[in-house]
């Protein structure tokens, strides 16, 4: 609202009045030139509307009805009523501004009127000339500057409350999106555990059938490994039903872990998708993403199958895109952009996730930051995962065995 919001403020209602009375005395003093100064009548009756104003300046209604009846006192007794009449319209516009109740100065508007009417009773011509232009100072002008004014202010408080609600629904989108990508993460988590723990399980039961000769404290001990290991796959498979709530997680984002080595073609079939929506992709990926940790290959492959799926979505079909994927020291590079040229198409394939901020949340997980920005005339999406922490034998790779104490 500027300047106006800040002159009409509620909260300085006092700082008006005293300047309206400032300027009432300054019209008394030096206003009336060429004419004889004020009489005592109209002092008096200036002062009681300056006196008016300043104590009921929290209460517009009675303000009005005071600076009404001085009004009506002041048509018989003086020839100068200016003090009176900017009092009483003042007043009307503070009243239009604050009343809670549209009808409250309507009906005020409507008393105003009917007092500066008494002035004109007896003098048809002067009535005729006068009195329309003369209630539309006195009477039309506040009440229009006060609509106005109180027009603006709801306009701008409804602006404050649709920012207000949209921020607060933009936040709840983006802890649901990160929610649900936690979820997937989680699911993926618990195929990543389950195989390997199922895989040391197995490994554990090879090994009490295949030596049957050992001593029994380390039959003991298979045996309790192996007990172990079946009673947390079993509490996996328990509490991941729950994650897996087939009525509150989309059907895309339960995807299962693939193998390290199925990556590669996995990201092959990614692009093609990416294809068949019409647009052109360049893929260059290394082949060591065939060797990382099913955890970070399962992130690449669903921050491709976002990105790709963005691609479509907002360049738009005959877009042209590059995915390059590559491993340094450990490190997965990440990158896919497109020239921003194409037309949307009416369907698109699904990625199975929400955009920039799941990916920014699964990017996070693994200790990386997603950078994502325009380029040129499109849009580039990147990130670096991090190297993992010390290597595991990979499925099915023969355990290391344990080093053979020194003899004493």
């Amino acid at each position: 609202m500027g300047w106006v919001g800040r002159l009409f403020d509620a909260r300085d209602t006092l700082a008006r009045m005293l300047l309206l009375d400032l300027s009432g005395v300054g019209y008394l003093l030096v206003g009336a030139h060429g004419r004889p100064g004020p009489t005592t009548t109209q002092w008096l009756l200036a002062l009681a509307a300056f006196a008016v104003a300043l104590l009921c300046h929290r209460r517009p209604l009675l303000n009005l009805l005071l600076q009404a009846g001085l009004l009506a006192a002041a048509f018989p007794l003086v020839d100068d009523v200016m003090i009176n009449q900017v009092g009483a319209s003042w007043a009307l516009l503070e009243l239009t501004m604050r009343a809670t109740r549209p009808r409250t100065f309507w009906l005020a508007a409507g008393l105003l009127v009917a007092v500066d009417l008494t002035d004109l009773v007896g003098d048809p011509l002067r009535q005729a000339l006068t009195g329309l232009f003369g209630l539309a100072v006195t009477v039309g002008l506040p009440l229009l500057l006060g609509l106005v004014v109180r027009t603006t202010r709801e306009l701008g408080r409804q602006a404050e409350e649709r920012a207000a609600a949209e921020q607060r629904r933009r936040e709840s989108e983006s802890r649901a999106a990160r929610a649900d990508e936690r979820s997937a993460i989680a699911r993926e988590l618990h195929d990543v555990l389950a195989h390997h723990v199922a895989s040391m399980v197995l490994r554990v039961g090879v090994a009490r059938h295949v030596l049957p000769d050992l001593d029994p404290r380390v039959g003991e001990v298979f045996d309790d490994v192996h007990g172990t290991g079946t009673a947390a796959l079993t509490d996996l498979r328990r509490l991941v039903a729950v994650l897996r709530d087939p009525d509150g997680v989309r059907g895309d984002a339960a995807l299962t872990v693939i193998e390290p080595a199925a990556l590669p073609a996995a990201l092959g079939a990614a692009v093609d998708r990416a294809r068949q929506a019409g647009v052109v992709v360049e893929a260059d990926v290394d082949a060591a993403v065939g060797t990382l940790d099913a955890v970070r290959g399962q992130a690449v492959l669903r921050l491709t199958q976002e990105a790709l799926t963005n691609v479509a979505k907002h360049a738009g079909a005959a877009a042209r895109a590059r995915l390059t994927v590559s491993v340094t020291d450990g490190a997965v590079h990440w990158a896919v952009s497109d020239d921003g040229h194409g037309a949307t198409p009416a369907g698109v394939p699904s990625g199975g996730g929400h955009g920039l901020v799941g990916m920014r949340e699964r990017v996070e997980v693994l200790g990386g930051r997603l950078e994502a920005g325009p380029t040129g005339s499109g849009w580039r999406v990147r990130t670096v995962l991090p190297a993992a922490g010390p290597e595991r034998p990979a499925a099915g790779a023969p355990l290391p065995r344990p080093a053979t104490p020194e003899p004493a």
